[in-house]
């Protein structure tokens, strides 16, 4: 694997241009304005309609990518497709759709989930498929997420949740790509939250009948709230850090031969978490704000994240060449992830 040198040519996203403000929210939710903003950070975020379909926008996002990158669709191997599984239909290859949306010709597809990981999951992916392959030289990541349809915001269980928005993200993977280089990732999973986050009425063990959807469980629902809450705050912080350090140490050496550590972290591409998470992880890295993008006025759009954190940064500055980036990430289930990236040009 450390032979296998992957960079990111280009990166895109597209937002619906409904937004659900944070008093609009506030009022769903029976909640003093201040809260959703000062607590849950949210100053307002994209929302799909009715009409707004995810791998529609997946491949809004991955034509934009191509066009940023300057290729020809018919250049790319694989398209890992990170729509999620609420998608045009059930039983349904989205990757498949998405490769052809996107001229992408000569590629197979494949769909892939992990949650809010799953970018980060794609980019390990990406670069593991160019080391199993010789002929796999290009790689477009891309998906599109319309989940905030499953929020219910009487649903206080689900508070955390409250923050979902809708939209789509593009990543194009390159090998021997002289810029923006991926280095290593780890990812670590905890079974005993496996059920905890459910759709309760939404697959074989209860299927989402009229009654079922009329009684509100086609929602989002936290069913253990005090065991995961409590697991959660014993490790979710810990196991991002861990999951950080160890990206670190499968990222190799720097040019200097010397190996990455958290000192050489210089922007953080976090999901969009609460306030307090999000400094708390800044604090861990020792970062400034400035060194990060909040998303709290887009909306946290899942594992989409981690390319509009990296398209935002570009477009204020708060991410610049010669950055190390930690990409962090984390899914109900429960996973946690972070890959690191060299940003800007990389002398081999």
């Amino acid at each position: 694997m450390s032979d296998v040198r992957a960079g990111v040519v280009a990166t895109a996203h597209y937002l619906p241009p409904e937004v659900m403000t944070s008093a609009e929210i506030a009022e769903a939710a029976g909640l003093p304005p201040w809260v959703v903003e000062e607590k849950l950070g949210i100053t307002q975020k994209h929302i799909a309609t009715p009409d707004t379909h995810p791998n529609e926008m997946a491949a809004i996002a991955g034509r934009e990518c191509i066009e940023k990158a300057g290729i020809d669709p018919a250049e790319i191997d694989v398209v890992l497709c990170t729509t999620e599984e609420w998608k045009e239909y059930c039983l349904w290859t989205a990757g498949i759709d998405l490769a052809y949306e996107i001229g992408a010709t000569n590629a197979w597809g494949m769909d892939i989930h992990m949650r809010c990981a799953t970018t980060v999951t794609a980019m390990k992916l990406a670069k593991s498929l160019m080391a199993a392959d010789d002929d796999i030289d290009t790689v477009m990541i891309a998906g599109g997420y319309v989940v905030s349809r499953f929020i219910d915001f009487s649903n206080m269980r689900t508070s955390f949740l409250f923050n979902i928005g809708a939209g789509a993200g593009a990543m194009l993977v390159k090998r021997d790509w002289p810029a923006n280089r991926i280095l290593g990732s780890h990812l670590m999973s905890d079974g005993t939250m496996a059920r905890h986050v459910i759709v309760p009425s939404s697959g074989t063990m209860k299927h989402p009948t009229d009654q079922a959807v009329a009684d509100g469980e086609f929602f989002f629902d936290l069913v253990e709230p005090e065991a995961m809450k409590s697991r959660l705050n014993e490790v979710s912080m810990d196991n991002w850090m861990h999951c950080v350090d160890e990206a670190l140490r499968k990222s190799g050496a720097k040019a200097d031969g010397s190996p990455y550590a958290r000192d050489d972290v210089s922007y953080l591409d976090m999901l969009l978490v609460k306030p307090s998470a999000h400094r708390d992880m800044l604090e861990r890295l020792g970062l400034t704000e400035d060194r990060s993008t909040y998303l709290g006025s887009i909306g946290h759009i899942g594992e989409q994240d981690t390319i509009i954190s990296i398209d935002e940064g570009l477009r204020t500055g708060a991410l610049r060449d010669g950055d190390v980036i930690a990409a962090v990430g984390a899914g109900i289930g429960y996973v946690w992830a972070a890959g690191i990236l060299q940003w800007g040009p990389v002398e081999d």
